[in-house]
């Protein structure tokens, strides 16, 4: 460099923080050489300026725009996955509609435009918003749940993003996303032309293989995948037919994507967790002592929880046989007040005391032996949820009838389908969850019960 503030390279004289900067940005070399910068960098700063001013102009017309059927299809659907009563974040909160859809414990929203952040803490006065880059986020407060809605099309630089938001995260954090499908780019274009769609400034195209790839690059597992909203306006009966039961059969022609991810479980040493069996038995005397016998102890300790379903043999009798001829096993017996299955999981899980729930059909077509197997995947963190699957090795001839074998591998195709997950085996009686998992369940359950 010499006295007059130029860099010399090969012999040339360029000027600092020149004009080229402006009117020559795409020129690689020229920006690198006069600045010091790397492009993407400047391309990024002036993104974020111009998009800043963009979107506070836009402000006074968003509490409009808000209104519109789009906007809160969305705010039903992360209230479905968003479990209340939780720590979240948004990023790129806008309003913070989306935000306090979810009912948070302690909501953080955040966005890059200052007017419209006014906007949101005045419109939601019990959640807090924070004027900030997304990629560029102060402080490491960590959250159950990170929301990323129609942000990334918005991004330069979407991976950067993903390998941050771990700062703010838990292992057991998840981060739910949604961006739009570029089947309807023409679509939207046209809807933006006529004034049918807010404008927005030009963005990326970005694919739903796109984005799996990113999240795996910057150290996110997928959980699900889904598509929604085949119907965007408001429209009685039909955006009904449309989004509610066309929908599930025309996947690829929706308008949004949504992927849910959590942090890749890292390899460790885990926890020894407090486990509770729960077997529900009706007519099954002739089972009740060797499940017993073939429980092995898991973690820091077993519990086996009977529920007796309104059995017509001494089924009744035998769980307390059982459980007064082996007092060194914790074994808890009760007699089921609901019905069918359904109500005695219930009764027994709420009658659980350990961190770990499985359930363990009283028929013993699934070994009790390979309990810890459940056990390991659960404390590992390579699963919150497991399944049995009991279609893939050979079976003795009994085990499951052909038309159970049909309708389990119809359900099985079923399930996958809409859940966005793959679900082998639907009719095992086999499964093990985390009991803070179900309690949340059975919060949200309870919550979307609740009048309105």
């Amino acid at each position: 460099m010499d006295h007059a503030g130029r860099s010399v390279v090969d012999g040339k004289r360029r000027e600092l923080f020149g004009s080229r900067i402006t009117y020559r940005i795409g020129l690689t070399g020229e920006v690198e050489f006069a600045t010091g910068f790397p492009p993407a960098f400047l391309i990024a700063h002036r993104r974020m300026t111009d998009g800043r001013t963009f979107y506070d102009q836009r402000a006074p017309f968003r509490l409009r725009e808000s209104q519109r059927a789009y906007h809160q299809l969305l705010k039903k659907y992360y209230a479905f996955w968003v479990p209340p009563g939780l720590r979240v974040l948004e990023l790129g909160c806008g309003l913070g509609d989306l935000l306090a859809a979810t009912q948070p414990a302690r909501g953080v929203g955040v966005d890059f435009s200052p007017a419209i952040i006014e906007l949101a803490r005045q419109r939601h006065p019990g959640l807090e918003f924070q004027v900030a880059e997304a990629t560029n986020l102060a402080g490491d407060e960590r959250f159950d749940y990170v929301i990323l809605s129609d942000l990334l099309n918005d991004l330069a630089d979407v991976q950067k993003l993903f390998d941050q938001i771990h700062r703010h995260c838990y292992q057991h954090t998840r981060l739910v996303l949604n961006f739009f499908n570029n089947f309807w780019r023409p679509i939207l274009f046209a809807a933006q032309t006529i004034g049918a769609k807010s404008p927005t400034l030009p963005q990326n195209w970005l694919s739903l293989a796109d984005v799996k790839n990113l999240l795996h690059l910057a150290g996110w597992e997928i959980i699900k995948t889904d598509t929604r909203i085949l119907w965007p306006l408001r429209t009685p009966l039909l955006a009904a037919f449309f989004n509610r039961w066309l929908a599930p059969f025309l996947k690829h022609l929706c308008l949004t994507v949504f992927v849910v991810a959590r942090p890749r479980p890292l390899p460790s040493h885990y926890r020894a967790y407090s486990c509770s069996v729960v077997i529900p038995a009706r007519n099954e005397a002739g089972n009740i002592e060797a499940a017993v016998l073939r429980t092995p102890e898991m973690g820091s300790g077993t519990e086996i929880i009977f529920v007796e379903g309104h059995s017509q043999d001494n089924t009744w009798e035998e769980i307390q046989r059982v459980a007064a001829k082996y007092p060194q096993r914790p074994i808890k017996v009760l007699k089921q007040k609901s019905k069918g299955k359904g109500g005695a999981v219930r009764e027994g899980f709420a009658a659980a005391t350990g961190q770990l729930l499985f359930i363990l059909d009283a028929d013993l077509t699934m070994p009790p032996e390979d309990l810890p197997k459940f056990y390991h995947a659960a404390c590992a963190g390579t699963a919150d949820f497991v399944n049995g699957v009991r279609l893939v090795y050979p079976m003795e001839n009994e085990a499951m009838r052909f038309l159970n074998m049909v309708a389990n591998k119809f359900f099985g195709v079923a399930f996958t389908w809409l859940m966005g997950q793959p679900i082998k085996d639907t009719l095992c009686g086999t499964k093990v969850l985390f009991r803070s998992d179900y309690e949340l369940i059975v919060t949200s359950i309870c919550s979307s019960a609740r009048p309105s």
